[in-house]
């Protein structure tokens, strides 16, 4: 019988790594995951067991994976659906929340729910066009939304740790637009942990090292039901773009994308590329109306956007 072998069991493989040169069966797969990931929080030191950990969750693979396996390993985890009102033809929003919330509560997980709509009176395709930002500028409308509002929700539940579901493929994809425009600013704060700045919890990517399919697949073996269409304002990004161009390369080159991020961290490791600042004095500032941390004086950039200011 001519089929892949799993190379710790012998049996039918599902899956076939080539940057590893490793392929698994379904429950060597599932076990691998977290091993790695348990390896990969200890040698960045990301967070310990006795912290209070927050996840992103999107209602998508990566996320609703990530927060499976932080249970699994028995990690005390929550999550966070933030609902931004894009709807796309597709009922967006609401439908992540639903995955989101099926996820929580077949494992009897806490999820806060924050709707932007009903608490800022405004979707974030409607915030993006009621600023200078203007039109076709959602994605990064969106991300100031979602960074203030992750922060606000961890500072007021006392959570020391929150977690995205950020891939391999999105930490390459960003690294590689940031290396060829020299963003330097973008480049400092790239990274496996970001470290707490006074007011906020500390920042960690567990799923960093997983290339998109790996993760794709565990949901899929674990049977995590979850969305499937991309966010319909990331339709034409950028990121996109620069995730074609690295699949091409990984064709061909089989870990290319792995050794360009461990690269960039062992960069960072040597001073080449400096962690942005931190320190508190940079963040002197208190936002009059949110309260949280802010590196300018009066009204933070989240404030002055659903104040339409």
């Amino acid at each position: 019988m001519n089929y892949m072998k799993c190379k710790k069991c012998g049996e039918k493989a599902v899956i076939k790594m080539r940057q590893h040169k490793l392929a698994l069966c379904k429950p060597h797969f599932l076990e691998w995951i977290p091993e790695q990931t348990e390896r990969f929080i200890k040698k960045y030191a990301m967070f310990s067991r006795h912290e209070k950990i927050l996840v992103a969750v999107s209602g998508g693979k990566d996320s609703l994976s990530l927060w499976d396996v932080l249970w699994r390993l028995g990690y005390s985890v929550d999550g966070v659906y933030i609902h931004l009102g894009v709807d796309g033809g597709v009922n967006y929003s609401a439908v992540s929340e639903k995955y989101a919330a099926e996820f929580a509560h077949s494992r009897a997980l806490g999820l806060q729910v924050v709707n932007v709509p009903q608490i800022y009176g405004a979707t974030v395709p409607e915030l993006a066009e009621s600023t200078s930002r203007g039109q076709g500028r959602a994605c990064s409308v969106c991300g100031l939304v979602k960074r203030h509002i992750m922060n606000q929700v961890a500072y007021d539940g006392n959570y020391q740790v929150l977690v995205t579901g950020h891939n391999l493929d999105d930490e390459a994809a960003a690294l590689f637009g940031n290396t060829i425009t020299w963003s330097t600013e973008m480049l400092q704060r790239q990274g496996v942990v970001l470290k707490e700045a006074p007011g906020f919890a500390r920042k960690t990517k567990p799923f960093c090292r997983f290339y998109e399919r790996e993760t794709a697949a565990y949901a899929l073996l674990s049977g995590i039901p979850y969305i499937y269409d991309e966010c319909p304002f990331s339709i034409g990004s950028k990121s996109l773009y620069y995730k074609d161009v690295l699949n091409r390369l990984e064709e061909e080159n089989p870990g290319i994308k792995l050794n360009f991020y461990l690269g960039f961290l062992r960069a960072r490791e040597c001073g080449f590329i400096p962690q942005k600042d931190v320190s508190p004095e940079r963040y002197a500032q208190r936002c009059p109306i949110c309260n949280q941390p802010t590196t300018t004086d009066g009204l933070c950039s989240f404030c002055r956007l659903v104040s339409r200011e």
